[in-house]
């Protein structure tokens, strides 16, 4: 017991030293003797055979091999911190701040609405949500969970899914009643279709043909990078649109876009929670995927 205890105390000086870049600054802060943080800095060092923090007379900088020690050890105690509270107040409650990664798509309109009813039950909850639209490392980012779209390749995060986005294709109906309405994919081949450039495979839809996947070359006048862009082309009449169904429901609801090719939709699209899996995550994780999921399976995106 008294060797772990030792431990913990060196580990808890070395993020002190990166997080207040000296020696003395974390000292101060950990209310610890300069000495007791040098001696804790060396021991873990001397026992993981590196060099964690390089010193100066005036600031400790982390090293690479350092910082990355950092990123894991910084997460593990907050677990820690996380896990007191817990056995202090003797349940699961969600507290602290909730860091969140979401897209630019379905952040905004679909994860803000569930954060809003989540921080709503949780009044001792805060929330920072971070827009991203790259694949960002979660430990790196200071993540507690990601919200990803689509397949995952990345095997060291945990996940849950946690909905399934159904893809549609849709055009407004004075489009429709000018050109006629298409019958089956190969149809598009005839059609204006509004490419969405910031999808890889902008101009080759997917669809299912008699139980087989195929893609569709489709083309026409208007191209953008914008999918908000595109679908509101498709509301002026411009031609075939395509995106995932709750992006055109209030479209669709008030009569400008009418779906199409209903019968040869591909598969949907999977929408995960995913979280580190060298992480025990903290209640507040744990918690917000637990609501998320029901919150999608009452409500489908």
């Amino acid at each position: 017991m008294g060797e772990s205890v030792g431990r913990l105390a060196d580990l808890e000086a070395f993020v002190a030293v990166v997080e207040h870049g000296s020696l003395t600054a974390a000292a101060r802060a950990l209310g610890r003797s300069l000495q007791a943080v040098s001696r804790s800095l060396a021991a873990l060092e001397r026992d993981l055979g590196v060099e964690l923090v390089r010193r100066t007379t005036r600031r400790s900088s982390p090293t690479a091999p350092g910082l990355a020690y950092y990123r894991r050890v910084r997460a593990a105690l907050s677990d820690l911190d996380d896990a007191r509270r817990e056995a202090a107040e003797g349940h699961a409650e969600a507290t602290g701040v909730l860091r969140v990664g979401a897209s630019s798509l379905f952040g905004p309109g679909q994860v803000v609405p569930a954060l809003a009813a989540f921080l709503e039950r949780h009044p001792r909850l805060e929330a920072d949500l971070q827009i991203n639209d790259r694949f960002v490392d979660l430990i790196a980012a200071g993540l507690d969970v990601a919200i990803r779209i689509g397949s995952l390749s990345d095997s060291t995060l945990r996940a849950r899914r946690i909905a399934a986005l159904r893809q549609v294709y849709f055009a407004a109906p004075g489009y429709l009643a000018r050109a006629g309405r298409p019958e089956r994919p190969d149809d598009l081949a005839r059609h204006a279709c509004l490419v969405w450039t910031g999808y890889r495979r902008g101009a080759s839809w997917p669809f299912r043909v008699e139980g087989k996947d195929e893609r569709v070359q489709v083309g026409g006048r208007l191209r953008t990078t914008s999918l908000t862009a595109a679908i509101e082309g498709a509301a002026r009449g411009l031609g075939i649109g395509a995106a995932t169904l709750w992006q055109v429901r209030a479209h669709l609801d008030r009569g400008a876009l009418e779906l199409v090719l209903t019968d040869f939709e591909p598969p949907p699209v999977p929408v995960h929670a995913l979280w580190p899996a060298s992480r025990t995550p903290p209640a507040r994780t744990r918690l917000f995927v637990e609501f998320l999921a029901e919150r999608f399976r009452a409500e489908p995106p």
